[in-house]
């Protein structure tokens, strides 16, 4: 059985502008992380994902690297309990 996990991220830096929420789905298809990913009115970006530890834990490394025009200063994350079922895909809200 894989163990399912979610975790959300605020990420900081020049991630707003830059494709940062794009290469985010692209990079939760890749991985089939489920959730979302959406800008912030302060210019930092927000990221919820569900799936196994091992993914999310890859995800979290791409989100340190973001796409080449970014630059990211910060990834807090913050573990929260969800219902997994409520996540069929992922997307930009």
């Amino acid at each position: 059985m894989i163990d399912v996990e979610s975790a959300f991220w605020i990420v900081s830096g020049r991630v707003q502008g830059v494709g940062y929420r794009w290469f985010t789905v692209r990079t939760a298809e890749e991985l089939s992380v489920r959730g979302w990913v959406r800008n912030t009115a302060d210019g930092k970006v927000e990221v919820l994902a569900v799936g196994d530890v091992e993914k999310l834990e890859a995800f979290e490394r791409r989100l340190w690297k973001g796409p080449s025009l970014s630059h990211v200063d910060n990834v807090d994350k913050v573990y929260k309990t969800l219902d997994v079922n409520d996540f069929k895909s992922f997307k930009i809200i």
